[in-house]
């Protein structure tokens, strides 16, 4: 009998995926707009991002599939394949850009060799994977609870410097500022219905998943923005140095690395089973980490404001189809290989997202492109009745 996760222990689990290195340096870059400003633009992003992660995850819990899983509802059992193969592709990518930041952050804070760090954070994912998400239990409420008080410490050491709140150089859009604020939770769409779906009670542990991760996530965006007014720096090593944490910092990046990518590479291997039925799901995990450790080691991964406009340029037509049959039109596609109009739909949504992308709109691409995606989905359904 599979061992289902509490209320309680899914609330870990997104805690750490939210406390990471990646989430604070996306932090820094709304030190452009000022506190103020970029704190508005913080929340209310990760409201709506939010708001889009609880309703993926409300799927899975509903229908007690894994995400991809889910998304073969809307697809169909082929169609969904395709998206399959672009979350492992997304989650290759987060793997390697999670080991090089907090390998560039430790290597900054005790300069042993970046190559060496990134072995290290890679060995400590290992260790997670062979545990497994239904096995870390207590270590899991030891690891988050080091983690909860080490960045309680830097919050206040950081807000005892006094935070600047400056205009800023509005170097970044309000637009831009919001895409990034919702990119990061829209981020792991694809993923919430691989823990929700192993619940007790997955629809409390969806809502308990969701609030968690918004609350902390929009506490690292804080902490990112205020330490770059505060230091004058967009360095997370720097930042900890400055703020004179030293061992902790150090801690602090190696734990919330290893935390938020387990999920990562444990999801990739969700994804990859869903794929291919006879392959375990723990050593495509297992492969990932080591290939996205290689990553880490030899490719420049500094930037990557790019990488999170494509993640929501792919998924958030997506979600936004899944809403629209799954809530809206109560349609299901998982008897059939292909949804032809769904796939042209999610086309349709996708370049409507990039062409948003250049007009800079004070809302961003992800909510009017998302609004106008449901609307073309009912629309055609209704007009059309297609799927009736």
């Amino acid at each position: 009998m599979n061992k289902k996760t509490s209320v309680f222990e899914n609330g870990l689990i997104w805690f750490g995926a939210a406390v990471s290195i990646a989430e604070i340096l996306t932090g820094t870059y709304f030190a452009s707009l000022g506190f103020l400003k970029g704190l508005f633009a913080i929340v209310l992003g990760h409201i709506v991002g939010c708001i889009l992660l609880f309703l993926a995850g409300m799927i899975g819990a509903k229908t007690q599939k894994s995400a991809m899983d889910t998304v073969k509802i809307s697809f169909g059992t082929k169609g969904g394949i395709f998206f399959a193969i672009l979350n492992i592709l997304q989650l290759f990518g987060w793997t390697g850009i999670m080991i090089y930041d907090g390998a560039s952050a430790t290597q900054g804070i005790l300069p042993i060799g970046h190559f060496i760090w990134c072995i290290v954070i890679g060995g400590l994912i290992l260790v997670w994977i062979l545990i497994g998400v239904k096995n870390l239990g207590k270590l899991n409420v030891i690891a988050m609870s080091a983690l909860f008080l080490m960045t309680i410490i830097l919050s206040f050491i950081i807000f005892k410097g006094g935070t600047a709140f400056d205009k800023g150089d509005n170097s970044i859009s309000f637009g831009a500022a919001m895409e990034l604020s919702i990119a990061m939770p829209l981020s792991w769409l694809p993923l919430i219905s691989d823990y929700t779906k192993e619940a007790k009670e997955p629809v409390k542990a969806t809502a308990a998943s969701s609030i968690v991760y918004g609350f902390v996530s929009i506490w690292m965006y804080i902490i990112g923005m205020s330490a770059a007014l505060f230091t004058m720096e967009s360095d997370i090593a720097k930042i900890l140095l400055k703020a004179g944490l030293g061992i902790m910092g150090l801690f602090i990046v190696v734990l919330s690395t290893v935390t938020t990518t387990f999920l990562d590479v444990y999801s990739a291997g969700v994804s990859t089973e869903s794929i291919f039925s006879k392959i375990k799901s723990k050593w495509v995990a297992v492969a990932i980490t080591v290939i996205g450790t290689l990553g880490g080691i030899v490719l420049p991964m500094d930037d990557i404001t790019g990488f999170l406009y494509l993640i929501g340029s792919v998924f958030a037509p997506m979600i936004a189809i899944q809403i629209a049959d799954f809530f809206i039109l109560k349609i299901s596609n998982d008897k059939k290989m292909f949804s032809i109009k769904n796939i042209i739909i999610w086309v349709t949504g996708f370049i409507i997202y990039r062409i948003l992308m250049k007009f800079d709109t004070p809302i961003g691409s992800t909510i009017p492109s998302m609004l106008i995606t449901i609307f073309i989905s009912i629309a055609v359904s209704n007009v059309f009745k297609i799927d009736k």
